[in-house]
């Protein structure tokens, strides 16, 4: 026994303590239910409402302070605002404080009236009530088939349609659930295997936070699912007085859009939250806003969101001019070439090498060993080079020579890469040209240096120097710089597309890394296998693989939004998530989200038996073994699923078995429409499927007791994937809910991860014993050692995440501050305070400026550029003056200059404005108020009557909001852009060794820096200039109504809406999910009373006087 195993012995590991942790909420859950369960329908009722008064109860005091100090803002002088706003803050955060203690106060009474309502649904058909005004709105709402009322009673049925099919409540918690609860609402993730309920589990939590009516998100990973659960436990929801909808259910900015996010639960996608979130940051008008406050959250397949989508940005986009002009299609020809040249030297190095290493001689035995190591590093993905790599010893001598090229920070690197045209590093997919790659692409050009990125700091020195010797003049040294730098931007460029086309041809494959699907390729997920529709490769990736497969290379894009998950996510004041497989990823949920992961124990034993690893040298014998293997489970009367990494391992296998003639079914990237039907056989007896990893997720075999008496589900995987969690998804396919079952992984010395990370050890143990042809290793040793392996890739894997996520970092602190002063201005709220810290931000920088040079004169032009007025002080005072009493100074002034400028615009408006309400009020809605700064007219539509009531300080704040919102929008959207530049650019400059990110970090600072003070300076010099010119109350114009914004012309990088739409109804859409596989049904419509019969709500009147009215609209 090791220390560590002692250690486990005394103390416990993670999971037992976690468990005592909670083992007290849990047993007084138990003791409420007992109590509860005996209260009659209408007592249970009730006393889930006292639950939700309790808690409004408890922060009453601080909702009221809040409503006074927002009353009290329109008289209080701007400069005290800030004051009061910081109170609002810090009340605001008081008071989740305070839900989150009493939340924690009735936890158990909460999840005692979930699991009492579950258990009278489970065992009742119908479950009787008195009726109330909810009841009577959901009886009466045509989407609603579980509710009826008859007299003064509400009859909830325990049957309803959810997904398309009709499903009957069945469901009661057990203990291991209320676990994986509390853990839940606690703010973690609970990692709880197949079949144990993870939908039910989550009524608890969701259940106790919405009783705040503050908004719960469940967030799932397809549409598919979250319109379902919405379904599913929606009317458990309703029947305790809550709201539920699902935003994949409605047009992105809709009113319905609005009123689901309004709900106390709201289900949807985590790329429609996200993509939501940035459509209200680019919102011109309240209407258009969707979301509220990000309160709680609950993700579902949390390691899919939150780890495997986190690297992969939402971004809304826009066509840019000229965005067609790409030069992809214009080299790739040149680089198929080049890759053709190398496939050809690396073939005859590999056949140089098998001639030389077998020789006798120990000179030529080293050639051969140099020889093979400039074929792998030439071709590393080489069948050829694989196959002879899988031989005896082989491998062993290559990575000797490796070992001294790499020495002494590879001096020698160079002697062994020369000749070839490019050198491949597959761990990390990148790719370098040689001097002789740079000759071979280069060819025929008149300039040598075509693709050689220019030394832009040495030639600018050089013009420098002329320039202060005086060879050259200031104009000439400037359009020489020019020169330099547009011809370091056009080569950049030209780099760039060689070196994404270099990758496209040698390290991306179709039917593995993509499909080409009408026209287009297609992304196939690494670790599910599933297509990602409208998903992109970016910085130019995608389009270069488009090159490739001559399919429609698409026009470049410019950002107009953008957010990882990961930062979405990071915005809720409480987030949790449920998986089967996190426990592997713990470090990184942690170390990113400070997410704890709580492993809940089964509710009973898992009989699956996991078997070592079965190790053999060549690919071409695994696929051999494993069609043996399937045959034998065949005979004995089990069903097999066969777990492959690609569509093209699942295309060979699938011929491997029609030559022994075994009926079997094929789900892979390219059938995923199939995946409910094949996967609802799946657990019949003999019956073979062969699945992409896309089957580990999500999906739940149920078996025939034939099956179960035979040994249950046998799953078999073909390789081991880079990620442990996949594996084990895999795996927890058999042994559901105490199933029996069986697992085993088949593993050559040819699989990716064992080429790149794991063979080196296995291979000389097979060596030294032996091994022959055919022959297998099966040890726990070796199964442990290529699980070290895939540990290995984990943390390369995390270590590339995190880095990318750490460009979205710098993003993200920029983003929220604009996204902030943005919602300031889109709300009218703080806008005054945003305008006076404005100004005295220019005053400060300016009088900066000025006071380091000595320029007063200066001064005086900025301030007049900027802030319409003359300098306050004369050179004497500024001379002697000290920097913050000068910029103060010069502040004051501003805002004296706008507070009369804004007086001035009121009395200007003020009559028309009158005038015209008392003629043409009750036409007039909104009208249009001309406004310029003196260049451009701004037509600024304001409510009428807000107007003439408030004498026209509806004018002024209105103004201020437009040309606010027009300037941070113009102003980001142009940052976005030149962020976009400068991260393309960066990356040349680790052919300088530098370091991308850090220059990143550096660039955007100051790119971001200039971006404030400019758009600070245009805001302001608008707002300081702005005059209405009289008009005669006969010419205004009426506003058109406010129209919601058209977000058609932007294109989202996934749109579920689009993909659902694209789907022939219901059932065809529940092929994208198979963790409960029902029945499909027809397609249903909903039953809708005509417009003269009795109300269903119970009221007496007819429809059409009643609710008609108010489902008009839905």
């Amino acid at each position: 026994m090791n220390f560590v195993e002692l250690i486990t012995k005394l103390f416990g590991n993670k999971a037992q303590k976690d468990m005592r942790a909670i083992q007290p909420v849990v047993e007084q859950i138990k003791a409420q239910y007992e109590v509860i369960d005996r209260l009659s329908n209408d007592e249970l009722r009730a006393h889930s409402w006292a639950l939700m008064d309790k808690l409004q109860a408890a922060v009453a005091d601080k909702k009221r302070r809040i409503a006074e100090l927002k009353a009290s803002i329109e008289n209080t002088p701007i400069e005290q605002r800030e004051k009061i706003y910081n109170e609002v803050d810090k009340l605001e955060k008081e008071i989740k404080e305070e839900y989150e203690k009493v939340l924690n106060e009735i936890l158990p009474e909460a999840y005692a009236i979930v699991k009492s309502t579950a258990r009278r649904f489970a065992q009742n058909e119908t479950v009787e009530v008195t009726a109330t005004e909810m009841d009577k709105d959901l009886a009466a709402d045509p989407r609603f088939d579980f509710v009826e009322i008859e007299g003064e009673k509400a009859i909830y049925h325990n049957h309803w349609m959810a997904g398309g099919n009709e499903i009957t409540w069945d469901m009661v918690h057990y203990d291991v659930q209320l676990f994986g609860g509390v853990v839940l609402h606690q703010g973690k993730i609970a990692e709880m295997a197949t079949g144990e309920g993870k939908t039910l589990v989550a009524t608890l939590p969701v259940y106790l936070n919405a009783l705040t009516h503050e908004g719960v998100h469940v967030v799932t990973v397809n549409d598919y699912l979250a319109k379902r659960d919405s379904e599913w436990n929606g009317p458990i929801y309703m029947f305790l007085g809550l709201t539920v909808d699902c935003i994949d259910k409605h047009r992105p900015n809709s009113d319905e859009r609005r009123k689901a996010y309004a709900c106390d639960i709201t289900f949807g996608t985590n790329n429609e939250f996200g993509f939501d979130y940035l459509r209200d940051n680019m919102a011109t008008s309240p209407l258009d806003l969707v979301q509220r406050g990000h309160n709680y959250a609950i993700v579902d397949e949390v390691d899919s969101v939150l780890i495997d989508d986190a690297r992969t940005p939402l971004i809304i986009s826009g066509p840019v001019p000229r965005g067609e002009d790409q030069m992809f299609d214009e080299y790739k020809d040149r680089v198929a070439s080049l890759v053709r040249q190398q496939t050809t030297l690396t073939t005859k190095l590999l056949a140089e090498a098998k001639a030389k290493m077998d020789s006798a001689d120990e000179k030529e035995k080293e050639a051969g060993e140099l020889a093979l190591f400039r074929s792998f590093k030439g071709m590393p993905k080489s069948k050829a080079l694989i196959k002879y790599l899988s031989e005896p010893g082989v491998k062993v001598r290559m990575q000797k020579t490796e070992e001294f090229y790499l020495q002494e920070n590879e001096k020698n690197m160079h002697i062994a890469t020369d000749e070839l045209y490019f050198v491949i590093d597959e761990k990390n997919k990148s790719i370098e040209l040689t001097d002789k790659g740079i000759d071979a692409l280069t060819g025929t050009t008149d300039d040598p240096n075509f693709f050689v990125l220019p030394d832009v700091g040495s030639e600018m020195a050089e013009v420098e120097q002329s320039a202060v010797s005086h060879q050259l003049s200031a104009e000439e040294a400037q359009q020489k710089k020019d020169d330099i730098l547009t011809n370091y931007s056009i080569k950049s460029e030209r780099v760039h597309t060689v070196h994404q086309l270099l990758k496209a041809y040698t390290l991306f494959e179709k039917d593995v890394d993509y499909i080409i699907d009408g026209g287009e390729v297609k992304i196939v997920d690494e670790q599910t296998g599933r297509v990602m529709e409208g998903r992109r490769w970016s910085d130019g990736l995608h389009q270069a693989v488009e090159a490739k497969e001559n399919v429609k290379v698409e026009g470049a894009t410019q950002t107009f939004a953008t957010i990882t998950l990961q930062n979405y996510f990071r915005m809720y004041n409480k987030l949790a998530g449920m998986t089967g497989t996190a426990e592997t990823e713990a470090g990184e949920f942690w170390n990113i989200y400070k997410l704890d992961v709580v492993v809940i124990p089964t509710n009973k034993p898992i009989a699956r038996n996991d078997m070592n690893d079965r190790i053999y040298r060549t690919k071409r014998e695994k696929y051999n073994a494993v069609i043996d293997e399937v045959v034998a489970m065949v005979e004995q009367g089990r069903p097999v699923l066969v777990g492959t990494t690609s569509v093209e391992i699942s295309e060979l296998l699938s011929r491997m078995l029609n030559l022994r003639k075994i009926k079997h079914n094929v789900l892979n990237a390219k059938l995923h429409q199939q995946e409910a039907q094949i996967v609802a056989e799946a657990g019949r007896p003999g019956v073979v499927t062969i699945a992409t990893n896309m089957a580990g997720r999500g999906t739940d075999i149920k078996l025939t007791p034939e099956v179960k008496e035979a040994g249950g589900l046998a799953i078999i995987g073909t390789e081991r994937h880079e990620s442990r969690r996949v594996d084990r998804q895999l795996r927890g396919r058999a042994g559901r809910q105490g199933d029996p079952g069986s697992s085993v992984f088949y593993v050559s010395l040819e699989d990716d991860l064992m080429r790149m990370f794991g063979s080196e050890r296995i291979a000389s143990v097979m060596d030294r014993m032996g091994f022959q042809e055919g022959e297998m290793i099966e040890h726990s040793m070796i199964s442990s050692s290529i699980e070290r392996a895939q540990k290995k890739v984990e943390e390369n894997n995390f270590g590339i995440r995190k880095r990318l996520i750490e460009y979205d970092d710098v993003m993200n602190q920029q983003r929220n501050l604009i996204y902030g002063k943005r919602r300031h201005a889109l709300m009218g709220e703080r806008i005054g305070v945003d305008i006076t810290n404005m100004i005295y931000e220019i005053a400060e920088n300016i009088v900066a400026d000025a006071k380091s040079a000595g320029d007063y004169e200066g001064l005086k032009v900025d301030a007049l550029q900027t802030f319409a007025i003359e300098l306050p002080y004369d050179e004497e005072e500024f001379s002697r003056g000290r920097r913050q009493e000068l910029s103060d100074k010069l502040a004051e002034a501003a805002l004296d200059s706008l507070k009369r400028r804004m007086d001035k615009l009121m009395q200007v408006a003020d009559p028309t404005i009158q005038q015209v309400y008392e003629t043409k009020g009750q036409m007039y809605e909104n009208i249009l108020i001309p406004i310029t700064d003196g260049k451009k007219v701004y037509n600024i539509a304001v409510n009428l009557k807000a107007a003439a009531e408030t004498h026209s300080k509806e004018v002024v704040k209105e103004f201020e909001k437009r040309m606010l919102l027009f300037v941070i929008d113009d102003e980001w959207k142009e940052h976005l852009r030149q962020l976009d530049d400068l991260k393309q650019s960066v990356q040349n400059a680790s052919y300088e060794q530098k370091d991308p990110l850090l220059i990143y970090k550096l660039e955007s600072f100051n790119i971001f820096k200039g971006m404030l003070d400019n758009l600070n300076r245009r805001a302001i010099a608008i707002l300081l200039r702005g005059q209405i010119h009289t008009q005669e109350p006969d010419r205004v114009q009426q506003a058109q109504q406010q129209r919601r914004m058209d977000y058609s012309r932007y294109r989202t990088q996934k749109d579920a809406v689009q993909q659902a739409a694209q789907a022939s109804g219901a059932a065809a859409a529940a092929g994208r999910d198979t963790r409960e596989n029902t029945r499909p049904e027809p397609i249903r419509v909903d039953k809708k009373p005509r417009p003269n019969d009795p109300c269903p709500c119970g009221s007496g009147k007819k429809y059409k006087q009643c609710h008609g009215k108010l489902n008009a609209g839905i």
